[in-house]
This record gives structure tokens, C-alpha cells and sequence, in this order.
């Protein structure tokens, strides 16, 4: 069995979607290889479980999203804008910065949205999305040529594409079979994650710990007066804090310095969940035929909530090259896809550089560093022109122009 397609992309999360919802509104015949079941179902409404994975989205996503007919069909209800952020250095009487949407001229510095909201709505549109194919299996082998890609299923049929799209994660088959390499570091941290309801109302503002050896704490607002946790923190106090009772995180969470929203009590599902945390450098973004997205092009820490919007980013980058080469070109053309890892290359760099160097700057014990950094923060914080850089290339308004507005 034969099919032919202009893209084939491999991978079934957000970014593997969106970029097959994009590319197919631009008129290419795609199709979308993911395995079966890969996503959770969303009931949705204000009484459900609230998702333990949640994303804080910029203007890119925003943008690319409202252009698909997606954001307005996630579940408004579930999303909660960030209109403020508050980051805590280890030192409770300096070390503060604060970031808020007013200051930034904008409506909200970022919206929080849960995984199963945000997947649910992509697959919604998919369904009814013209020039999209939906193909469930696994891909067992990729050769590539002068005319096209060609991808062995495990079943025996074939994928014919001119250009394969690896969105499949920080463990990429495309990636490996394309013989990209990568740089891998694990942070020995992992994200414990869980879902909070507190007394007092958070205001829009996402909080931020810097703790040390203790690791990062953020408590991104939910809808009402509810916070999604996610505690950076060191493998060994990942585990316990996994072991111990919901109420001791709940306790600890009321400790942190400065915090202001009282007593904290877990949401169900009551069980927190942790991952793991690495930094993954992809050594390219190209090859023959090939461009990565998403986690397998770049993996980053996520202190910062910037690695779904890397993803989305790269789509619109790619929307970019593709709108300049024009429709009639071969879609898998190494100077477009050149053009596409150009466009990324500054911006992903910046990223990985930043929240490595941050993360490697807190988590130092010395006192001199400790010092220093907390005072940077306070001095950071006076100075208005770098935190709006800061805050502009948060949002995304660093990025090219746009690709996915269209004229």
C-alpha cells in the first residue's frame, strides 16, 4: 500500500497537531502519523479533575492558535490569563522581581491552559480539518532521496513525503533516523507537579521561588482560587516529596517567603506527579528531507514555561520559510528547510542559554553567588528598559514577524 503526501508528520502532542493543522491551511496535503490513544480524554466544565500538566502559553502560541480556530475552542472556563509575575530569590529580605502585563502593554503576560483543554480542541479541529490524514502506527524505517521520504510502517505500508516532520519528543525516532545528534544533560531535578486550591485569591500573579538547594518553586494561577504547582526540585527531594502525605506539601507551600495566597489543600487527582528534567541540544534542525519541532529539536528547563512555545514557535518559523519559497516549491527543499533553521537558531540558543544559566546560578550553595544573585535580582528590578526586553522576548515579540497572520 502506497500514499503520497506533501508532509508527513510524525508525533501526536501539540506542537505535531498544531503544525499539521498550519501546514494543511496552507494548502499541503499532510499527514499526521501518531500512535493510537495518545490522547487523554477532557471532560472539561469547572467541576472535573484539573489536568496536572499545564502550559503557559505567549502571543506566539496565541496567535498561531486563534489563526487555527483552536484557542477559541478550548473550554474558556479552564484557562486562566497570567497578569502578573512575582519571582522570589533564597533571600527573603532582597532578591524580588516583578513583571506585569500593564507594564508590558499588554492584556495578559500569558494564559495557563491545561494539556487535555488544549488537546481536546486540536483534535476537535483535526477532524474536521481539509488536507489533514489522520494515521495511527509506527514508523519502523526512513529513507530519503532526491524526489521524496519514504517511511516503512510496521504494518508493511509505505508513507511517500518531500518533506517528513519530526514533532515526536525529546526521545525522537525522526531525530535518530535522520542521524541528528544531540547533547544530552540531566539536571537531576524533576518536576513534581500537582494541583492546589488556597484560601486567598492569587490575583492573575504566577509566583516563583528560587530556593537553592531546595530547587524552584512556581505556582502558576488556575481559574478561581486554585494554583497548578510545579517544584523543580533536586531527585532526592522529589522523592519525598512523592512519599509524603499531601498535606506536608500543602505545608510547605504555606511556608515560602512572601507567599500570599494562606492555606493550601490538594485538588484531585491527589497524587502529585513528577518528570524528569534534562537539557536536550539537538546538533541540527535539518537534514535531507527532515526538520524537527517541538522537544525533539530543543528539550529546556522549564523555569522559565517556555518549551511549548518553542514548539509553537518553530511552526510559525517554518510557516515563514515555506510562504517565501512559495506553494509550488518543494516543500522539503534544504535551502528552505536552512531558512527555517536560521530563523530558530538565535532564539532557541538564547533560551537553552538562559534558563541553563539560570538554573546553574541558583542551585550554587556558595555564599559570594548567593549574594550576588539575589542583589542582582532587586537591581534588575529597578531597571524598567531591560526588564521590558526580558519581558518582550517572554511574549514572543523578539520572534520574526509573525507568519501565521495572514494578509
Amino acid at each position: 500500500m502506497r500514499n503520497d503526501w506533501d508532509i508527513c508528520v510524525i508525533g501526536g502532542g501539540a506542537v505535531g497537531k498544531a503544525s499539521a493543522l498550519a501546514l494543511a491551511r496552507e494548502g499541503y496535503r499532510v499527514a499526521l502519523l501518531s500512535p493510537e490513544g495518545e490522547s487523554a480524554a477532557f471532560a472539561g466544565g469547572s467541576d472535573a479533575p484539573w489536568d496536572l500538566r499545564v502550559y503557559a502559553l505567549n502571543h506566539v502560541a496565541h496567535r498561531l492558535l486563534s489563526s487555527l480556530k483552536v484557542w477559541d475552542a478550548m473550554d474558556a472556563t479552564r484557562i486562566a490569563p497570567v497578569d502578573a509575575m512575582s519571582v522570589h530569590g533564597d533571600d527573603a529580605t532582597r532578591g524580588h522581581l516583578g513583571f506585569d502585563a500593564y507594564g508590558a502593554r499588554v492584556g495578559a503576560l500569558a494564559w495557563i491552559i491545561e494539556d487535555g483543554n488544549l488537546n481536546h480542541a486540536l483534535d476537535s479541529a483535526l477532524r474536521f480539518a481539509n488536507g489533514v490524514t489522520l494515521l495511527s502506527g509506527r514508523a519502523v524505517a526512513l529513507k530519503r532521496n532526491d524526489r521524496h521520504a519514504e517511511i516503512t510502517l510496521d504494518n508493511g505500508s509505505k508513507i511517500y513525503a518531500s518533506l517528513v516532520l519530526g514533532a515526536d519528543g525529546a526521545n525522537s525516532w525522526v531525530r535518530a533516523q535522520a542521524d541528528i545528534g544531540m547533547d544530552y544533560r540531566s539536571y537531576h531535578q524533576r518536576a513534581v507537579v500537582a494541583n492546589f486550591s488556597c484560601t486567598n485569591p492569587h490575583h492573575g500573579v504566577a509566583s516563583q521561588w528560587f530556593l537553592g538547594s531546595e530547587g524552584i518553586v512556581a505556582l502558576l494561577p488556575l481559574p478561581g482560587n486554585r494554583v497548578s504547582l510545579v517544584w523543580s526540585a533536586p531527585d532526592t527531594l522529589a522523592d519525598r516529596l512523592l512519599a509524603e502525605p499531601a498535606e506536608r506539601i500543602a505545608e510547605r507551600l504555606s511556608a515560602l517567603p512572601g507567599q500570599t495566597l494562606g492555606a493550601f489543600s490538594i485538588l484531585p487527582p491527589a497524587t502529585p506527579r513528577a518528570f524528569p528534567l534534562r537539557l536536550i541540544r539537538s546538533h541540527a534542525l535539518m537534514a535531507h528531507r527532515v526538520a524537527l519541532l517541538g522537544d525533539a529539536a530543543h528539550v529546556v528547563h522549564p523555569l522559565a514555561g517556555q518549551g511549548m512555545n518553542l514548539g509553537f514557535a518553530d511552526i510559525d518559523a517554518l510557516l515563514a520559510a515555506l510562504r517565501e519559497q512559495g506553494r509550488d516549491a518543494d516543500c522539503g527543499d534544504d535551502r528552505l528547510l536552512a531558512r527555517y533553521s536560521r530563523l530558530r537558531k538565535e532564539d532557541v540558543l538564547l533560551m537553552q542559554l538562559t534558563t541553563d544559566g539560570l538554573q546553574s546560578l541558583f542551585s550554587s550553595q556558595l555564599l559570594p553567588v548567593k549574594v550576588l544573585r539575589n542583589a542582582g535580582m532587586s537591581l534588575l528590578d529597578k531597571l524598567p528598559f531591560i526588564k521590558q526586553r526580558l519581558v518582550s522576548h517572554a511574549l514572543g515579540r523578539s520572534h520574526h514577524s509573525s507568519a501565521n497572520e495572514r494578509t
